[in-house]
């Protein structure tokens, strides 16, 4: 840790190793974690719940009077009250862990009266780990990051993540996902959204999109984004993003690029936009509909033997 940094950064970033340390560990027994299911397609293991456990301790150990927001355990520890929220998710892309994949990464986030101060998402597979205090730049392993420069969508690589939650709107995102491919060079899911924000903090990506994340998921990588030079919002290009559910991050001529062809596909999109979207959609059902078999044409009698020519 560095005596420069921020002193709650420096306890987030220590919070953040001590729980990379309990990952590490589990994975290289990944079958033995034992796993729960939240609901279909969302779990939890008992890794996640030592992991935000570790964090809550450093950071109440340091800091007892401020509030806590976990994805595992809400908001029962800490003070209640308090304008210093750390907003924990102590193992994003648990489903790649599981498995065995190694895309997942902590995340950590101070809000002070709502709007995101500090930043730690640590990455404990790579040992990566970006870091930002607001006004004071992004940094991955001490190192100053910046967003990419590119400024054409025909040239960047995109990140994303897929629905995949019972009442998620597929249709809606494969024809989300049909407007922006085209026009990239590449459209990826990696499966953690903190690490794909800090990704295009970094400029491995120009732009990040998804909806149905929680605040957990975005809170420390969008301050990573905003230090490192880019833009964050909904998919309307609103900046009042963190609790709407959508995420849209990028370069900035990436991100004005991207809002055009996302925006009418934001729940907050215009009506006629909407409208022209539930159009397509019956338009689709419809053209996906089986067509009527013909009736049958009636059987013709067989021809009798005065019929015959002579």
């Amino acid at each position: 840790m560095s005596s420069n940094l921020h002193p709650m950064l420096n306890v987030a970033i220590k919070a953040a190793r001590a729980a990379g340390a309990l990952i590490n560990r589990a994975a290289l027994d990944v079958e033995a974690v034992r796993i729960s299911q939240k609901q279909i397609n969302d779990f939890v293991t008992e890794v996640d719940h030592a992991s935000e456990q570790a964090i809550i301790e450093t950071l109440l150990t340091a800091y007892p009077g401020h509030g806590i927001l976990a994805e595992e355990s809400g908001s029962q520890h800490g003070a209640k009250d308090s304008q210093f929220v750390w907003i924990i998710d102590p193992l994003d892309g648990t489903t790649n862990f599981i498995h065995g994949f190694p895309v997942y990464c902590v995340s950590i986030a101070l809000a002070v009266q709502g709007k995101i101060e500090q930043a730690v998402v640590y990455d404990p597979s790579r040992n990566d780990l970006f870091t930002a205090t607001k006004g004071r730049g992004a940094y991955m392993n001490e190192r100053r990051i910046r967003v990419s420069k590119r400024t054409q969508l025909k040239d960047s690589l995109l990140s994303t993540g897929f629905p995949f939650r019972p009442g998620d709107n597929f249709k809606n995102y494969l024809r989300m996902m049909a407007d922006v491919m085209p026009r990239t060079a590449g459209l990826r899911r990696p499966g953690a959204a903190a690490l794909d924000l800090a990704y295009v903090a970094a400029g491995f990506t120009e732009g990040f999109f998804e909806s149905g994340l929680s605040i957990w998921d975005v809170a420390a990588g969008s301050l990573l984004v905003t230090e490192a030079g880019g833009l964050v919002g909904n998919f309307t290009g609103e900046a009042d993003f963190l609790e709407q559910q959508e995420c849209l991050a990028g370069c900035p001529r990436i991100y004005g690029q991207l809002v055009p062809i996302l925006g009418k596909y934001s729940k907050f999109a215009g009506a006629g936009e909407k409208a022209a979207l539930r159009q397509a959609d019956a338009a689709e059902a419809e053209a996906e509909a089986p067509t009527p078999a013909a009736p049958d044409a009636p059987a013709q009698p067989a021809p009798s033997a005065e019929d015959a020519p002579l």
